[in-house]
């Protein structure tokens, strides 16, 4: 696909075929192969000695849309976002970027550990290309919201690094970009803070602000994003609506993490159904029958903990029981009176320990099933849509 790379709008983005590479890092350190390879580059360009993490990458984002890139790691997703910032450059391709850039890509991404909070919101300012008048009129906002008045007069240097985030996010999203680029450093601050940053994600979005959010927390990129871009070793596999691209991608992750299936512990999983208690699939609001059969190689006093997932490790719910297998085979049968699930797929993970806190099974996806009911209702953007459910389960192991 080729680009029209014309004039564009402020806060627009485009890319056109972009590709990035690295040295490779195991012929960093070594003389010889550092010779060889100038002589190679020189003469031949020897691919070899080149590691691809964008490959021939295209796509257009309009002003104040809000799009999420996930990944897993090693994708390129960071690697893009400083393609955007004009950190690094592209090897080939051509991109875009229109209008002032507000970024937190890492935490330590135009901050001066020597200067205090306040000399470094006015940096981060200069470097925007904002007066300090500009800057000025929006200290106390900064200031404020990223809850460091006792410490805005400290050096960086003895901040935490949840104390870091809060000035780095605040910051980028109060000096008016044009553009705003989150990576996800955004893990390191407490839930009550990566709320009030969703919530200041969703008003720069509807001030017409664009926005590009890079995080593993699927929930909080679709609450807040509705386009989704999934990027896999370097090449951008799906580009849509954020809900059907992360349903591809959960579906992915699923599909990679069934290499774990039949994982043995000291027991093991030999089969595992989720049905609606008669061989049918399960319904929104109804009963939910969970059937394990489990091979013990002796007899253990057991607890089971049985979560359910859109794909990755973290669950959208747990429960939990303690029982005793006897050594053989064991059904282990889990009735879940209410499923408060809408239609789609999910995934049954499964752990077991002894009463002594061993493992005896490792944290793993033992099958999935397909719900029959109403779509999702969706929350308002920036809001999480996933909350505490209440899930009870009637158990029997025999």
């Amino acid at each position: 696909m080729s680009l029209d790379l014309g004039a564009l709008p402020e806060g627009a983005i485009r890319g056109d075929r972009l590709w990035k590479r690295f040295r490779d890092d195991d012929r960093r350190w070594k003389i010889g192969h550092q010779v060889k390879a100038k002589v190679d580059q020189w003469r031949h360009q020897d691919e070899s000695y080149w590691r691809y993490v964008l490959r021939d990458v295209s796509f257009e984002i309009a002003p104040g849309e809000s799009v999420g890139l996930v990944g897993p790691n090693g994708s390129g997703k960071s690697t893009l976002l400083k393609l955007l910032t004009g950190t690094m450059y592209p090897y080939a391709g051509t991109l875009a970027v229109e209008g002032r850039i507000g970024a937190l890509i890492n935490l330590s991404a135009g901050i001066v550990s020597d200067l205090t909070g306040k000399d470094n919101i006015f940096l981060y300012g200069s470097l925007l290309g904002l007066k300090r008048a500009e800057v000025a009129k929006k200290y106390d906002q900064i200031v404020e919201f990223a809850d460091l008045q006792e410490a805005v007069d400290r050096q960086i240097k003895f901040y935490s690094s949840g104390m870091q985030m809060r000035l780095g996010f605040s910051v980028a999203c109060h000096l008016d970009p044009a553009i705003l680029l989150i990576d996800e450093v955004l893990a390191v601050g407490d839930a009550t803070f990566q709320q009030r940053c969703l919530n200041r994600m969703q008003q720069v979005v509807e001030s017409g602000t664009t926005l590009v959010l890079v995080s593993h927390d699927l929930a909080a990129v679709e609450g807040t994003c509705n386009r989704c871009l999934w990027l896999n070793d370097g090449v951008l596999l799906a580009d849509g609506p954020i809900r059907d691209v992360l349903g591809i991608y959960r579906q992915w992750i699923e599909e990679v993490s069934e290499q774990l299936q039949g994982v043995k512990g000291e027991i093991e999983i030999l089969k595992a159904t989720a049905t609606d208690g008669d061989r049918g699939s399960p319904r929104s609001d109804e009963p939910m029958e969970v059937r394990l059969v489990v091979q013990s190689d002796r007899a253990y006093h057991t607890t089971f903990f049985l979560g359910v997932s859109e794909g990755p490790a973290t669950p959208i719910f747990v429960l939990r029981y303690n029982g005793h297998l006897e050594e053989g085979e064991n059904e282990v049968v889990c009735m879940m009176r209410h499923l408060p699930l809408p239609r789609g797929r999910f995934y049954v993970w499964v752990y077991a320990k002894d009463n002594r806190n061993k493992q005896l099974l490792p944290w793993h996806p033992a099958c999935f099933f397909d719900v029959i009911g109403n779509r999702l209702q969706r929350a308002p953007r920036g809001i999480i849509r996933l909350s505490s459910v209440q899930v009870t389960g009637d158990w029997t192991i025999s």
